[in-house]
């Protein structure tokens, strides 16, 4: 059994010194988080389509197990909606064909104003995909969430190709008002929807936000460690991302959930333990 934890970037300037070394070129930023996670999500991609030759860095920097999830650029979600994509979903799936096995899932993280009626328009679009990916999906509308026969549409739309819905938990983060400049500026932009604990895979997936105190962040994981141990006795294969408004223990508290998960399920793959050197070594 193999549960991934990861973090929504893979450097920070926080990090800088304490999870990775500094200075540390690009090229190696990312071979030192995997040292600490074996996952990541791919919010980079959604800014930009990287080049074939980033992609293939960022292979050498970590094993064929580590999961990197791209998600497709904004421009196709966002800013096309789908519609008239084929040219830059063609580039954005040549460019990271170099990832291989690593590039795990493609991520489709759709706009806040993606609601109920637009779902035909991702079925038309779930349905022009190739089958040689994994494909999983964001929705921020709270219709999703609040009302069940929206939920059941996505779903069977979902159904059609083995996709997977993508909950972002904030219920955690919006439990109470924010207290650090880093809280305040999440709380303007995060998407505030309900709790949605439900698979519809063997390989679910979860974004979960917590607050910059982290034991307020592991006490409000607890029920996401019950659910994990449930999904992974049910042979599913989970990965999950852990974020906080200012991100500053990310790689720390994503180790953290899994020795949670561990504890209750010893059997458990453990993580990397070879942990690389913050500081860079030198010759004397």
């Amino acid at each position: 059994m193999r549960i991934h934890v990861g973090c929504a970037m893979w450097t920070h300037r926080s990090w800088q010194g304490r999870f990775l070394a500094h200075p540390l070129p690009a090229h190696e930023r990312l071979r030192h988080y995997a040292s600490w996670c074996n996952a990541v999500e791919g919010n980079t991609t959604f800014y930009a389509t990287p080049s074939r030759d980033t992609a293939e860095s960022w292979a050498r920097q970590t094993d064929p197990g580590f999961r990197f999830l791209p998600k497709l650029p904004k421009l196709i979600t966002h800013e096309r909606c789908l519609t008239d994509v084929d040219e830059p979903l063609h580039a954005f799936l040549d460019a990271v064909e170099p990832l291989g096995p690593r590039a795990h899932t493609l991520w489709i993280q759709l706009p806040g104003a993606f609601g109920p009626a637009d779902v035909s328009l991702l079925a038309r679009f779930l349905g022009r995909l190739t089958t040689s990916h994994r494909y999983a999906v964001e929705v921020r509308h709270p219709a999703f969430f609040d009302d069940p026969r929206a939920a059941r549409l996505l779903e069977e739309v979902l159904a059609t190709v083995d996709a997977e819905w993508i909950p972002f938990d904030t219920t955690t983060f919006f439990a109470s008002p924010p207290a650090s400049d880093a809280e305040r500026d999440a709380w303007a932009k995060k998407p505030r929807v309900s709790f949605r604990p439900v698979a519809l895979t063997d390989r679910p997936i979860v974004r979960y936000l917590g607050r910059d105190d982290s034991a307020r962040t592991v006490e409000g994981w607890q029920r996401w460690v019950d659910i994990v141990v449930e999904w992974l006795r049910e042979g599913r294969s989970p990965t999950v991302f852990v974020h906080t408004p200012d991100n500053a223990e990310a790689p720390l508290l994503a180790r953290r959930f899994h020795e949670d998960v561990r504890a209750r399920v010893p059997d458990l793959d453990p993580l990397p333990r070879e942990l690389l050197p913050a500081e860079p070594q030198t010759l004397f």
